[in-house]
């Protein structure tokens, strides 16, 4: 409705801030904030009963993506400390008060523009709180690195943030970092939203769990599951896509997510990924019921296979993975080796036989080396947020597998 009224009266030949300015809606707004902020017991009772719906939301969403927080900060809470520091750095001539009654600072000399810290009422802007949630934030913890995770059309708001704490004598402002993400779009027609525009978290993991349990049952790898466990497996078959498709391109780029496409069993999916987990998983439970036990003792005088030497070069670059994701910030780095891991498994998988193999101490090395890329496939996935099934059902791949080639025999 504010856009509505803002473009009518810029049609009416008025500017942007004119029209901000006359906006009957937009001083409703003000007026509400002034009264908020004046501690109007019936203005707060609302706000508080509208938070507490909005919390209420938040975390139901977390709860189904599987996020939690150690802390919470509250803008409500801090924006005082904020109004105070802006005060004081008045006094001492640092930002300056306008002919309107706002305070703001220059920072064109930083090749910034002129920023308003509080408006001409008193009330705070959202500069006034993140400057209050940064230093208490500071206070509390010392860190040695505050990483602020927004999307890329706040870079230029967090330059203006860091340059201002500098200017108020803050020397830890170097040691804040905006992690801009780029957006996820999503294909024309296979998402529908109320605006037209923003996707619900909410309709999106409800798209996803329809997704993943339309795939899992036509695979046939849900049968002889009762529902709590169905539900279960179609719950992180579909978080699990979701999060890896998101999560295997670099942050920093848009990209379009197809929901359809990132629940597949085969390729560059976390379903693939998973599955191969649960095809180790099964093999384990086959290898100890015939007593076959992982072991990583071999005989020196065994030599190792190209595909064996190849999955132990990449399992001992676990560690040098994790590092460098860590040093860039980048949880793609994670994504890719373990696809990549899942990928050489799989491949190990079906072409050297592991249980079948000609010395029980060559099968309990190969059921070690399994047992050793399952770990490694389940810590990559829990650092990126995702679960793994302990089970899936392999018995319809299988099937059709075999159907496919007595059909090719029949026709010979």
């Amino acid at each position: 409705e504010l856009k509505n009224e803002i473009e009518k009266l810029k049609n009416q030949g008025f500017t942007q801030d004119e029209a901000l300015q006359k906006s009957t809606l937009m001083n409703e707004i003000q007026e509400l904030l002034r009264k908020w902020e004046n501690g109007d017991e019936e203005v707060i009772k609302k706000w508080k009963l509208l938070n507490s719906w909005v919390e209420d939301g938040f975390n139901e969403t977390y709860k189904k993506l599987g996020v939690s927080f150690d802390k919470m900060y509250y803008e409500s809470e801090l924006y005082k400390l904020g109004k105070e520091v802006i005060l004081k750095e008045l006094e001492k001539g640092t930002v300056q008060k306008n002919q309107d009654g706002s305070v703001s600072i220059d920072l064109s000399d930083a090749g910034l523009d002129k920023k308003i810290l509080l408006r001409s009422d008193g009330t705070s802007v959202y500069i006034t709180q993140d400057i209050g949630t940064a230093i208490k934030r500071y206070e509390e913890f010392k860190f040695d690195q505050h990483i602020y995770v927004v999307g890329n059309e706040q870079i230029y708001h967090f330059k203006v943030l860091k340059e201002i704490l500098k200017r108020f004598g803050y020397n830890w402002a170097d040691k804040l970092i905006h992690y801009s993400y780029g957006m996820v779009e999503l294909p024309e027609g296979k998402m529908k939203s109320r605006e037209g525009k923003v996707v619900d978290a909410d309709d999106l993991i409800e798209e996803m769990y329809r997704t993943a349990k339309g795939k899992a049952e036509e695979l046939g790898k849900l049968e002889g599951l009762n529902d709590k466990e169905k539900n279960n497996i179609i719950r992180k078959i579909a978080m699990g896509a979701m999060k890896y498709f998101i999560l295997k391109v670099d942050p920093r780029k848009n990209m379009l997510f197809n929901p359809n496409e990132s629940i597949d069993f085969e390729g560059n999916t976390g379903p693939f990924i998973q599955y191969s987990y649960t095809r180790i998983k099964s093999l384990l439970r086959k290898g100890e019921e015939k007593d076959i036990k992982p072991t990583n003792k071999i005989d020196a005088d065994i030599t190792l296979l190209n595909k064996e030497l190849e999955l132990i070069k990449q399992v001992y670059n676990f560690k040098n993975t994790i590092i460098e994701s860590s040093e860039k910030l980048n949880p793609a780095s994670v994504a890719n080796y373990v696809y990549q891991l899942a990928k050489s498994y799989n491949s190990f998988y079906q072409e050297i036989p592991i249980l079948r193999s000609e010395n029980k101490e060559i099968a309990e090395f190969r059921l070690k080396l399994s047992l050793t890329v399952a770990e490694i496939i389940k810590k990559s996935l829990s650092i990126l947020g995702i679960e793994v099934p302990e089970r899936i059902k392999f018995s319809i791949k299988i099937n059709l597998f075999c159907r496919k080639k007595y059909l090719i025999l029949r026709q010979f």
